[in-house]
């Protein structure tokens, strides 16, 4: 069994990679649900660590209906992921009516070749579930992140059972959205998937010794708790 964890930061992939963690799904800006690092995040990670490293594409927070230029700037992530080496790479894009676009999802699945790609949780955000994972499908992507359409996977599990079943080993449904050591077992047994997505987010103090206390900016980051992912792996594997 496989447990993704999100990294915002290098210090948060060896971390995960200690722990045990399988796959590291690398972002920024945490506060808007990830976006694309820069360059030299990408190298660091690469460098940084042996598991695989899926990069999310995705130029800035909100909606997934993206114009021309932020295609573009999608379509070159995409080939930097690749040169530097990157294992797969996390994409999501819909058009205006809550469809996957799909035109433009399989032609970022050509360009990302021979690495995974991995639809995210653009996912949750289609009107109609069933459509959209036959669309992901026909474009090649290797998995979906979801939560079944909820704010949880828990909360969405129903669903989450309907897409594996008509999934039907086409494709992987990754359960992702507020999974914990607690609950993984739980949606382990309820779904009989073998990969899970967790944040086993921590909030990191500043090491600041002077903070300026007329600002109300917090100085605070966001890591991973190894213990969390080791508690996550053991209670999936048990």
């Amino acid at each position: 069994m496989v447990l993704e964890l999100i990294a915002f930061n290098i210090e948060s992939c060896r971390l995960i990679e200690q722990a045990g963690g399988g796959r590291i799904e690398l972002c920024a800006n945490p506060v808007e649900g990830g976006t694309t690092v820069s360059y030299g995040m990408l190298k660091a990670a690469r460098e940084a660590v042996n598991i695989p490293v899926f990069p999310i594409i995705r130029p800035r927070g909100g909606d997934f209906l993206y114009n021309s230029e932020e295609y573009t700037i999608m379509q070159q992530d995409v080939r930097l992921c690749r040169e530097i080496g990157m294992d797969g790479v996390v994409i999501g894009l819909l058009d205006r009516f809550g469809k996957v676009d799909k035109a433009r999802t399989a032609r970022l699945v050509e360009l990302a070749y021979p690495m995974e790609v991995t639809f995210h949780r653009a996912f949750d955000h289609v009107s109609e579930p069933l459509a959209a994972l036959e669309d992901v499908i026909q474009c090649g992507c290797v998995r979906i992140l979801t939560s079944g359409g909820a704010d949880t996977a828990l909360q969405g599990l129903p669903s989450l059972q309907q897409l594996v079943g008509s999934a039907d080993d086409r494709i992987i449904i990754l359960p992702g959205s507020g999974i914990r050591s607690g609950n993984i077992r739980q949606l382990a047994e309820a779904t009989g998937l073998q990969e899970f997505h967790s944040s086993a987010r921590t909030i990191l103090k500043s090491g600041m010794a002077y903070v300026n206390g007329n600002m109300t900016e917090r100085l605070e980051t966001y890591t991973v708790d190894p213990e969390e992912v080791r508690a996550c792996i053991k209670a999936m594997n048990r």
